[in-house]
């Protein structure tokens, strides 16, 4: 070999070396380089390996097995992993935090830890608002929301309604068999509520049945749907007029129920969003609750407009959720899809945009 073919052969290794060092040195800029070019390589990277979940601590103290493969065993949902044990906090894709628990001082984040980069933070809460307590010490922490707010970035509602299949969808014209006008079950009675107020203004127009612990008729959780089951209207009222916040009232309370919904609590463009049309009641709708009470005397004594309040029964079932570990399965079916560089610079705003 000559001297000037083993130079050349030293210089092409020279090179090589140079620029083998510059991609390391940039190699997120090089990695972002070649998913512009290919925009599904990044993505089959991501999809192609499980997800873990670490369930930082379990809401209000109560635990679910998670043995198994959880989210496919229970939900068929893939490659998630749903964990709970702390020793896996360097692992975690996405750590996930309860807000009851943090805002009573029951929980800490776990600022001491090394957090590891790209893990992301997920703050969970089911209440409204007001019961959120002070927001303010957690601005530019979380990466990610999971609440009932159509607008998190993993919305996980009390309920929702599923389109049935084709087929042994009708639904019965069955006798009613019903015995009260209108029935409230309350268990958390506040004077300053906005439902109480509407509840005391519309027994001046028409009856209400009220059952509950702080009534002289409490109802047990067997009895709950067979007594609403024999009132024309069922007043699904929150405690709370939020954006979206819309409970199991709505749901199992008075869809499996079969009493039609009175409803109040988020404004009326958000039930209509999540629910068939001419299947409620919103008190907006009504120049004042004497003209509801009127209006549910006269709906009442018309059996088929009555009636009509029931055909989404033809195309829809309820569907309620309740237990934790499908709610947090939900983050793997869209975490793909989620931002990768995102922070709640002020979470506080955020949870209180659009409500009272």
């Amino acid at each position: 070999m000559s001297v000037l073919s083993s130079m050349k052969k030293g210089l092409l290794l020279c090179l090589f070396f140079v620029f083998s060092l510059c991609l390391l040195s940039a190699w997120p800029r090089g990695f972002q380089a070649l998913t512009a070019v290919n925009p599904s390589t990044f993505y089959n990277l991501r999809s192609s390996r499980n997800v873990t979940i670490l369930l930082w601590y379990w809401p209000f103290g109560r635990s679910f097995s998670l043995k198994g493969d959880v989210c496919w065993d229970l939900y068929r949902i893939p490659r998630c992993r749903l964990v709970d044990q702390r020793s896996l906090f360097p692992s975690a894709d996405v750590v996930v935090f309860h807000s009851r628990e943090l805002v009573q001082g029951q929980q800490k984040l776990p600022f001491d830890l090394p957090r590891p980069q790209g893990q992301r933070w997920a703050w969970m809460s089911l209440e409204a608002p007001v019961y959120n307590g002070n927001l303010e010490q957690y601005a530019n922490i979380f990466n990610m929301t999971i609440t009932y707010r159509r607008d998190a970035d993993v919305t996980v509602p009390y309920g929702e309604l599923l389109p049935k299949e084709a087929e042994g969808h009708l639904v019965e014209n069955t006798p009613l068999n019903k015995s009260s006008l209108v029935c409230w079950v309350v268990s958390n009675y506040r004077s300053h509520h906005k439902r109480s107020q509407v509840y005391h203004e519309l027994i001046a127009t028409v009856p209400v049945r009220v059952y509950g612990h702080w009534t002289r008729t409490p109802l047990s959780s067997r009895a709950l749907l067979p007594t609403i089951s024999h009132c024309y209207f069922y007043l699904a009222f929150e405690n709370s007029i939020s954006k979206d916040y819309i409970t199991e009232k709505l749901w199992r309370n008075a869809y499996q129920g079969g009493a039609v919904p009175v409803v109040l609590g988020a404004p009326l463009p958000d039930y209509k969003a999540v629910a068939p049309p001419n299947s409620f009641i919103h008190v907006d709708e009504f120049a004042s609750i004497k003209d509801l009470g009127k209006f549910l005397q006269q709906l009442a004594e018309d059996d088929k407009r009555y009636r009509e309040y029931f055909t989404w029964k033809h195309q829809w079932k309820v569907k309620l959720y309740t237990d934790w570990r499908e709610r947090l399965c939900k983050i793997c079916s869209q975490y793909n899809s989620l931002p990768q560089q995102k922070v709640y610079t002020d979470l506080k705003a955020w949870v209180k945009v659009n409500n009272t």
